[in-house]
């Protein structure tokens, strides 16, 4: 049976991504920040009793050294690091892109990535032919560059070389990484006027994920499978 670790699983991309493994007999092992508050992951535990929920933030290395203690020796297939945070949406002048908040938002977007993968490959490894996806965003590429969001694109491009990197490193342990832009979808970060339902960007992540493989590993593309440049 395989078994799915989902980062940020409490909402939006990471709860439809958990809805869907679980509806199709996958174990799920769903984090949250805050698992008391995660009214939507407790609902799913309820029509999926196999469904196991864990406290997890990202942006606090202990807290990942601690999941990873209680997950030690347990084989994970897919590892999808979607946890992630939006921050200012506005141009050089917006007041909002305080230097606090560049700080908060790396730590989420960019070391908490690192070090989730870090502390998680060995269990990726144990699986054989274990995948890891990274959700990153179209706008992480200097192609889609719009003078907006900097904090967002930044950090979102950071996470992509990340895993374009993690590709080489861990070919060699028989782990495949992917890199994927989920769509512009209607939850709580894209709004009521984006393109898609979280389902649907839900489905086509999956898909992707289970093309993925080492001769594919490295690749950067959209949910229904177009390339992106990096």
């Amino acid at each position: 049976m395989t078994t799915c670790l989902i980062t940020g699983a409490n909402r939006g991309i990471g709860l439809e991504l958990a809805r869907h493994y679980a509806k199709n007999g996958a174990t799920v092992l769903a984090t949250a920040r805050d698992p008391e508050a995660a009214a939507d992951l407790a609902e799913l535990k309820k029509l999926h009793p196999s469904l196991e929920i864990f406290a997890l933030d990202v942006a606090d290395k202990a807290s990942i050294d601690r999941l990873a203690a209680t997950l030690a020796g347990r084989p994970i297939h897919r590892l999808v690091v979607n946890a992630g945070v939006m921050g200012a949406r506005g141009g050089i002048a917006d007041a909002a892109n305080t230097a606090k908040l560049w700080a908060d938002v790396l730590a989420v977007n960019v070391t908490g990535v690192y070090f989730t993968v870090g502390a998680f490959a060995a269990n990726v490894a144990a699986a054989g032919e274990g995948r890891i996806a990274i959700i990153s965003s179209r706008m992480a590429s200097s192609n889609a560059a719009a003078g907006s969001s900097y904090l967002y694109r930044a950090s979102k491009a950071a996470a992509a070389n990340l895993g374009v990197n993690f590709a080489v490193e861990l070919k060699g342990k028989g782990i495949a990484v992917g890199v994927y832009h989920p769509g512009w979808v209607k939850t709580d970060m894209g709004g009521a006027g984006a393109d898609i339902a979280p389902a649907v960007s839900a489905q086509g992540l999956a898909q992707r994920i289970e093309h993925l493989s080492l001769a594919t590993t490295g690749v950067f593309e959209d949910f229904a499978g177009a390339a992106i440049a990096y």
